[in-house]
């Protein structure tokens, strides 16, 4: 049962908010390992079994925050666009949300590989950004598979800029931001 079905005259709708808010803290300060659902609910201000109210587990609340993270982007991504800004801007944009997150996205990364249910939200969630960056394109269509190159291309440039892997190893990052934007233009359609 979702959220919203449990909530009564409105007060579940700010629990579980309250609930959303402290894991997406929690797990971007210690990662998806170093969170308990205890924690959480003690974040936001509930005994532990609260959480169990509102949430089935760990990995439901993870997804849950993965969902929110990227409406969160997206409207970021929106304003700036409704703004016709550069691919520059927004690759600055795609990469300091990135930034704001890194244990959140590491745990993302590493979860995608060993949890068969956030695999399976991640790729739904690749395929609908697919089929929107398809619908912006009409005309110019290159095709989902050339599109999912694409994405996997920025979202994994935007990970190493945000986690600062070309700094490490002692490199301008100009490259890599000139390379995110042309490939936000790319989608774009040009």
């Amino acid at each position: 049962m979702s959220s919203e079905a449990k909530d009564e005259g409105g007060v579940g709708e700010s629990t579980a908010a309250r609930l959303l808010a402290a894991a997406m803290a929690e797990f971007n300060a210690h990662g998806f390992a170093g969170t308990d659902t205890n924690r959480i609910a003690r974040r936001a201000g509930f005994a532990p079994q609260t959480f169990y109210r509102w949430y089935p587990d760990k990995t439901a609340i993870f997804l849950a925050g993965y969902a929110a993270w990227q409406v969160e982007e997206a409207k970021t991504l929106g304003a700036l666009m409704a703004q016709d800004a550069a691919a520059e801007t927004l690759a600055d944009a795609v990469v300091e949300h990135h930034r704001r997150h890194l244990l959140f996205r590491r745990s993302l990364r590493r979860l995608s590989l060993e949890d068969p249910q956030v695999r399976k939200v991640r790729a739904e969630s690749r395929l609908r950004q697919i089929a929107q960056v398809r619908r912006v394109q009409a005309g110019t269509d290159p095709g989902a598979d050339a599109l999912a190159v694409t994405l996997l291309q920025l979202e994994r440039l935007a990970d190493a800029l945000a986690e600062g892997e070309l700094t490490d190893m002692g490199l301008d990052t100009g490259a890599a931001r000139t390379r995110l934007g042309q490939l936000i233009s790319d989608l774009r359609g040009g």
